[in-house]
């Protein structure tokens, strides 16, 4: 009896060593093997797991110029959070709701996890695929950040290319358990999924540049997009509110492929309005009737009819000449949203003429949050963003970061007015306005300053 007990005890000991052991060799879930076109991010989110912990698991994947590949094999780590148990021993059971308060748990987005559907080109195949594909990386971002704040996200994507039949796309039994949809990119896809919605009570944000009367009809689409003629109505009305004090100059640069004349056209009914005189001259006038146009006793301010570069260029000529020959004179500027791109070609003068450039979004360059967000793009993703002006995985981010804490927030009467989430965008801002009874449109607009002490500051509106 005494033999068996040893060896018994002995055998505990053997075994609890062979364990202990092996959780050191083998401190990790199982091994995964990568399939085509899985990324770091959905693998870590099909995992329970952060994509740092995926990588910490896998040294591997922190090599310069590493790239997951199909068939390759990967570590996939318990999560921190929640240890795996040991073999053999039960999970603790929490105690049972009673059944009134199931279907709240049940139903109200506030108190489970959300769960999201993306419904865009997410394709390699043209411009819009790739450009979605960022703006969806964007997305998947602000997730893995709403996480870290206890708000759980189940995201769901489906490719919804240009010639895609969405309403076949609808039939998927996850999408009508969806809370919100980001897309689609295209108009004619917009009713379809908007009806899909309004019948399974889904928040839709219609993220990019589509016209479509649904908005005015459909009390479920977020419309993130505003179209030329609201904008220009709205950049005149702040430009009244800003300068009403000073002296517009409208210069012709006589260009005609110009798409500017709807801006300069509700400028001027707006500037007649309020009684403000202006002025009109040409970017070929001379020097003595270019002169002319601009006030000697308060500030001017400038406003080409094109956003071409040329002409900005020969503008600032003839700005620099005319300062240099009347001391004093005071001069700001009034751009375009094209001008965000040839900040580095024209930066010494933005700041000299202080100019003001309206947009619905800016990224600084110089700011922590930008740079944060450009590397964590590139560990993740191990590429950089797309160079474009408007930074799509940037303004994914934006968007999902904005509607997903809303939904958290306040459940389904979320509604994107002003002030309701709190939330700083990187780049994109966003506040809603609701149509009369139909949907909500994207009101959010600003100036990016450049000012006379060589500072950029944004005015959000």
């Amino acid at each position: 009896m005494k033999k068996l007990t040893r060896y018994l005890i002995g055998l505990t000991i053997f075994l609890t060593m062979a364990d202990t052991a092996l959780a050191q060799v083998q401190n990790f879930k199982e091994l995964h093997q990568v399939k085509r076109k899985e990324t770091l991010f959905g693998i870590a989110r099909e995992n329970g797991i952060t994509v740092q912990e995926l990588i910490d698991a896998n040294p591997e994947m922190n090599t310069p110029g590493y790239e997951l590949k199909k068939g390759d094999f990967i570590k996939i780590p318990y999560p921190k959070a929640a240890p795996a148990q040991t073999s053999g021993m039960q999970p603790m059971q929490m105690p049972t709701k009673t059944a009134a308060e199931q279907p709240k748990a049940k139903t109200d987005v506030r108190h489970r996890e959300i769960r999201l559907g993306v419904m865009l080109p997410l394709h390699n195949d043209n411009g819009d695929g790739k450009r979605m594909v960022e703006y969806y990386r964007g997305v998947l971002m602000a997730c893995d950040s709403l996480k870290a704040m206890g708000i759980s996200t189940d995201v769901r994507a489906w490719n919804v290319a240009e010639q895609a039949d969405i309403s076949q796309i609808l039939k998927d039994p996850k999408a009508a358990s969806c809370d919100l949809i980001i897309g689609p990119l295209y108009t004619k896809q917009v009713k379809t999924l908007g009806d899909f919605a309004q019948a399974n009570d889904i928040r839709v944000l219609i993220p990019f540049s589509i016209k479509t009367q649904e908005i005015f009809d459909n009390a479920n689409l977020f419309q993130a997009y505003q179209n030329g003629n609201l904008l220009n109505e709205a950049y005149a009305f702040r430009f009244y509110q800003r300068f009403k004090d000073c002296h517009p100059v409208l210069i012709d640069c006589n260009d005609s492929t110009s798409t500017k004349g709807g801006f300069t056209a509700a400028l001027r009914r707006k500037l007649e309005q309020e009684g403000i005189v202006y002025s009109i001259t040409n970017l070929k006038s001379s020097e003595t009737m270019f002169k002319k146009a601009f006030a000697m006793n308060q500030r001017n301010v400038v406003i080409l009819n094109t956003s071409r570069s040329a002409e900005l260029n020969v503008a600032f000529a003839k700005l620099n000449g005319l300062m240099t020959t009347t001391p004093g004179i005071l001069i700001s500027m009034f751009g375009y949203t094209e001008w965000l791109m040839y900040t580095r070609q024209h930066l010494d003068n933005y700041y000299k003429f202080d100019v003001y450039i309206p947009s619905t979004y800016y990224m600084d360059p110089l700011a922590v949050r930008s740079d944060r967000f450009k590397r964590k793009y590139r560990k993740n993703f191990h590429q950089d963003m797309q160079s474009y002006h408007q930074r799509y995985a940037v303004t994914g981010f934006d968007h999902a970061f904005f509607m997903l804490r809303g939904l958290h927030m306040y459940g389904k009467q979320f509604t994107g007015a002003s002030g309701m989430v709190g939330y700083t965008p990187i780049q994109t801002p966003l506040h809603f306005e609701r149509l009369g009874n139909g949907g909500l449109q994207n009101k959010a607009n600003l100036f990016v300053h450049y000012t006379n002490d060589n500072k950029v500051e944004t005015i959000n509106f």
